[in-house]
């Protein structure tokens, strides 16, 4: 499992994990040699006091007597001095004793077949090791909160140039055009390596959208002229009233053409200058407007076809629009229905500020319908030249625009796009 932390909390972390290893280590290194210590001073004060009462036994000096909290006892000896049958197996040195519920610490020796031990009550060694680990315990708490505290302190220090650098980033393209360099602001750091990598990023992005928005000027301002001369041509060709029905018909399918093109360089012109809703810049029109414009132009070639167009419009609103994106993002799915339908029914469908196409067409593969708005993707690959941008080109105006498109199917077969405009239109 992937713990996606911040770096400050990282930062914390390893601090408080770092002070804590530190601080057990150094807590159970000293509750150790303490314990040791300690035994090495009992085991020796043991030793000297009971080199002192083997006087009693080897010289009847009786006038040493145990301290109030020692037990001496020797084989043979009289009285309360009889070793008890349970020291009996304890061997020559220092040892650890428990009879019942007191423990004691013993210190034996053998001397001439005879066994003498001495044993202390450890009690209060007991109440200062429970101290002492009591102390060592509060000291680790201790430690690790000044280690959370001083770790939080820390990260605040280390990320506060990262965090400043963030800020500045996020709102960059704000002013994408103007936005000083980053770098001068940071040290030579690592934050400063990574100031400088952005501002030449920057830098070449700043490059390419210039390119690109020369591009799309000098594109769409090329494109224009010769398209203005096809129109016009054909304007004068229809005039004509020699024109025989076929050539007529050719004729006016290439300013059909023509009109579309025009009107989809508008549109990449206006998504490349990201341009929004606004009545001063583009054209408005509401939903039936449109309906009825598309309709028009349509329904010749959908019913040649063999096809059923059908139109409903269901209180559709008077607000509007766009009138460029509008229009290509009818128009195309207009388009695609007709091209992946052969037989049966196109239908459009008005209803408040949401539009429907549905056909009864071939419909789209399972496994395709997710990335239908994917460039370069196509419902079925043996249907014509098309390239795979009618809804790739849908999808990228919808989300300039807040509208929502969605992609369901239709039973038995078919196909059907919803989309919602956004209802804070004009």
């Amino acid at each position: 499992m992937e713990f996606k932390q911040s770096l400050s909390q990282r930062i914390i972390i390893a601090f408080a994990l770092m002070s804590a290893l530190v601080a057990g280590a150094f807590a159970v290194g000293i509750v150790a040699t303490v314990h040791l210590v300690e035994e090495k001073l009992i085991s020796a004060g043991l030793g000297g006091d009971l080199q002192r009462l083997l006087q009693m036994d080897s010289v009847g000096d009786w006038s040493h007597r145990p301290e109030p909290d020692q037990l001496f006892y020797f084989s043979g000896g009289p009285g309360d001095y009889e070793l008890p049958k349970d020291l009996h197996h304890l061997t020559p040195g220092f040892h650890e004793v428990f009879r019942g519920d007191l423990s004691y610490h013993a210190m034996v020796e053998v001397v001439d077949g005879r066994r003498y031990v001495l044993l202390q009550d450890q009690s209060d060694f007991e109440e200062r090791e429970r101290v002492l680990f009591a102390v060592v315990v509060v000291g680790f708490v201790l430690s690790l909160a000044l280690a959370l505290v001083l770790g939080w302190v820390l990260a605040r220090r280390v990320m506060a140039p990262v965090v400043r650098l963030a800020r500045q980033v996020r709102h960059r393209d704000q002013l994408l055009g103007l936005a000083p360099p980053l770098a001068p602001d940071y040290a030579a750091d690592e934050v400063g390596e990574l100031a400088v990598a952005f501002d030449a990023t920057l830098g070449r992005l700043r490059e390419a959208l210039s390119r690109e928005r020369m591009f799309t000027s000098d594109v769409s301002h090329e494109l224009r002229t010769p398209l203005m001369v096809l129109a016009s041509s054909c304007e004068l060709l229809l005039e004509n009233p020699a024109l025989e029905p076929r050539a007529r018909n050719q004729v006016q399918r290439i300013a059909r053409a023509c009109e579309e093109m025009r009107e989809l360089v508008q549109t990449f012109l206006m998504l490349a200058r990201a341009q929004r809703d606004d009545s001063d810049l583009t054209a408005q029109i509401t939903l039936e407007q449109v309906a009825e414009d598309l309709l028009q132009l349509w329904r010749t070639p959908i019913e040649a076809k063999g096809l059923q167009l059908e139109y409903f419009a269901e209180g559709a609103t008077d607000r509007r629009y766009n009138a460029t994106f509008l229009l290509t993002v009818m128009g195309n799915l207009l388009r695609n229905a007709m091209h992946y339908t052969d037989q049966g029914f196109i239908r459009l469908k008005l209803s408040g500020h949401v539009f429907t196409v549905e056909d009864s067409g071939v419909g789209i593969p399972e496994e395709k319908r997710e990335a239908m708005f994917q460039p370069f993707v196509r419902g079925g690959e043996k249907r014509g030249e098309g390239l795979g941008l009618g809804l790739s080109l849908v999808q990228r105006i919808c989300e300039d625009q807040g509208w929502q498109v969605e992609l369901s199917e239709r039973e038995p077969q078919g196909c059907c796009f919803r989309v919602e405009l956004a209802a804070g239109a004009n």
